[in-house]
């Protein structure tokens, strides 16, 4: 039976109620349905709609009902239901009779959908706060354990500047930072009751919209019905952020299949993370983060589908709406999977300490550290600039580093080469040098770990 089907004389076409039922993707809400329609039998007893004894019959059985499916929620597609608020309604009425006709009273699944799926989005946030601070919790232990390891910076793709590889780690930390932040902050406007707005216009019934918002956990209520059913900007916001997550491990597996290289050969990952080839016996291939990367467009189309799908929609609701969600479930699923993934990787990590250094030293990452010495000593910046890249063309046609340059051959560039130059490009000394807030020196590293750690006691209690 069809919660619609008094002003139709012909049932629905087969294929078309295949087409149009939505129980396959939104019988996940369960939980939820189940728990704003307790909120909402609490307001009807409230408001005199229904007696005391059919609340209770109706919060009784509902409970019965999740507990019933709660292991296996996957029964529910057993079911010719329509979704998943058709679906537990029938399932009351079975039970109680006319006592679970009552329930729907003064509400449109409208907006009983955007409430069931407001919370679920509440509680998935969470879920993905405590993945993003196990990553954190991960890139901060790494950072501690490489704390004296030297390895060379990039732009371009070309050696830049030497760093701590821990600089490296807390770099992602503090991307994963803003994730968690924009996290925070969505679950503001996510935590925002829209029950009792009926299917556009509002009820006709007196409702207490706050103590209803309160029995379910919100914060507040919406301000317009019209809005409240047709808002799906919280999917939307989600993500997006999703999104520029994704990207995040998607730069960090960039980084990190990079390292891995034949090339560079600067990290090893674990055999737990990579495959071999059916046809190459010597290969071990990055496959978790390469699987990382790609997933990343996956979210992106997810983002763009619902931006796409909501772009001409007019007020108030309408049935496009009900596609929001599986990209939105599939979205963040996946999501999650990769902070989990990368977690795994780096548990797993182990950076080539010689190779890293060495790599720093002949890719001529301390020149301008040279440069700053020459302007210590008196020349300009942009002079010494200038020499300091001819110094280089020079060390590369003798295929030396700049350290193994011989103080003669400094002095055929300046006079105002001596001793001491060997102290300043040394690249322990280079990293030492960089003392400035949020730099790459061992003072301001231990400095970046221990603000991590805070941060990261304040984002578990938040």
């Amino acid at each position: 039976m069809a919660l619609w089907g008094g002003r139709f004389l012909k049932k629905s076409d087969n294929f078309f109620k295949n087409f149009n039922n939505s129980l396959k993707i939104d019988y996940i809400l369960i939980k939820q349905d189940i728990q704003s329609s307790i909120a909402w039998s609490k307001i009807l007893l409230e408001s005199n709609i229904i007696k005391e004894y059919e609340q209770k019959q109706l919060e009784t059985t509902l409970n019965f009902i999740f507990q019933e499916i709660e292991k296996n929620p996957k029964k529910i597609l057993l079911s010719d239901s329509e979704d998943i608020h058709s679906w537990v309604e029938k399932k009351l009425i079975y039970i109680l009779g006319d006592i679970g006709k009552k329930l729907h009273t003064g509400r449109s699944r409208n907006d009983q959908v955007t409430t069931d799926l407001r919370l679920w989005v509440k509680e998935k946030i969470n879920y993905l706060k405590k993945n993003l601070i196990r990553l954190q919790e991960s890139l901060v232990f790494l950072s501690e354990k490489n704390i004296e390891s030297i390895f060379p910076g990039y732009t371009h793709l070309q050696q830049a500047q030497p760093i701590i590889f821990s600089h490296w780690c807390l770099a992602y930390f503090e991307m994963i930072q803003r994730d968690f932040s924009r996290l925070n902050d969505c679950f503001k406007r996510v935590n925002v009751s829209p029950l009792g707005s009926g299917a556009l216009s509002g009820t006709g019934w007196k409702i207490n919209r706050k103590k209803l918002a309160h029995l379910m956990g919100f914060a507040k209520v919406s301000n317009n019905s019209l809005d409240s059913v047709s808002d799906r900007d919280y999917v939307v916001e989600l993500l997006s952020i999703a999104s520029i997550g994704m990207m995040h491990l998607s730069r960090f597996s960039e980084d990190l299949i990079f390292f891995n290289s034949g090339e560079c050969n600067f990290i090893e990952l674990s055999d737990q993370v990579t495959s071999g080839s059916s046809l190459m016996p010597q290969k071990k291939n990055p496959d978790a983060l390469e699987l990382i990367r790609g997933k990343t467009g996956h979210v992106y189309g997810s983002l763009l589908n619902i931006l796409v799908l909501l772009k001409g929609l007019p007020l108030a609701y309408n049935k496009d709406m009900q596609e929001d969600k599986k990209n939105l479930f599939d979205a963040l699923e996946t999501w999650e999977s990769c902070l989990n993934m990368s977690k795994i990787v780096l548990s797993g990590l182990k950076i080539n300490i010689n190779k890293c250094k060495k790599s720093a030293e002949k890719g001529y990452t301390n020149s301008t550290d040279l440069a700053d010495y020459l302007v210590r000593q008196g020349m300009s910046f942009r002079d010494s600039h200038h020499l300091s890249g001819k110094i280089v063309l020079y060390a590369l046609s003798q295929n030396k580093s700049l350290s193994e340059l011989s103080l003669p051959e400094f002095k055929k560039f300046s006079e105002l080469f001596n001793d001491n130059v060997y102290k300043e490009i040394d690249l322990k000394n280079c990293l030492d040098k960089k003392i400035s807030r949020g730099g790459t020196s061992k003072i301001q590293i231990l400095k970046a770990i221990f603000r991590s750690k805070k941060q990261i006691l304040k984002n578990i209690s938040t």
